[in-house]
């Protein structure tokens, strides 16, 4: 009726779609709270709140009241809420300057906001921590906060 035709059902296979198309994103509205793990194909937004681990083939977004609280890996994020636990990011992590986050860093590339609370261990550039280790006598640990 609308062109989608070509379209194939997949849900016999157990699976709603084959893959990400290039508009589907995932939003979880504040006043939400879940406990679990998610693992999406797409972008996702948080505005509520998620205890548990989080895989996303794409963008994490944690809205300005969004928080989550447990690991999570992603190929890009965009934090302006809370973020507590561990943190993979793939490409690049924005640090919005409202942004809250505390735990364990690992990314390619970071960008942090001035205003920004960032209390992390920050692992960069895909330098492992034992690669940094071997080239120092401690851990390195960026602890900032970017307040004024």
């Amino acid at each position: 009726m609308f062109g989608n035709n070509s379209k194939k059902d997949n849900s016999s296979s157990g699976s709603l779609s084959s893959g990400p198309s290039s508009n589907s994103s995932n939003s979880l509205v504040a006043g939400t709270n879940i406990k679990g793990s998610i693992d999406a194909n797409s972008d996702i937004r948080i505005d509520g709140k998620i205890e548990g681990d989080i895989n996303c083939s794409g963008k994490l977004i944690i809205g300005p009241q969004g928080v989550v609280i447990g690991e999570v890996n992603c190929q890009n994020a965009v934090i302006e809420g809370s973020f507590e636990g561990v943190l993979k990011v793939k490409e690049i992590l924005n640090v919005k300057e409202n942004a809250k986050i505390s735990g364990d860093i690992n990314t390619e590339q970071l960008l942090v906001q001035a205003g920004a609370i960032f209390n992390v261990n920050c692992n960069m550039g895909g330098q492992t921590l034992k690669s940094i280790q071997g080239k120092q006598k401690e851990p390195v640990e960026l602890v900032a906060n970017l307040n004024g």
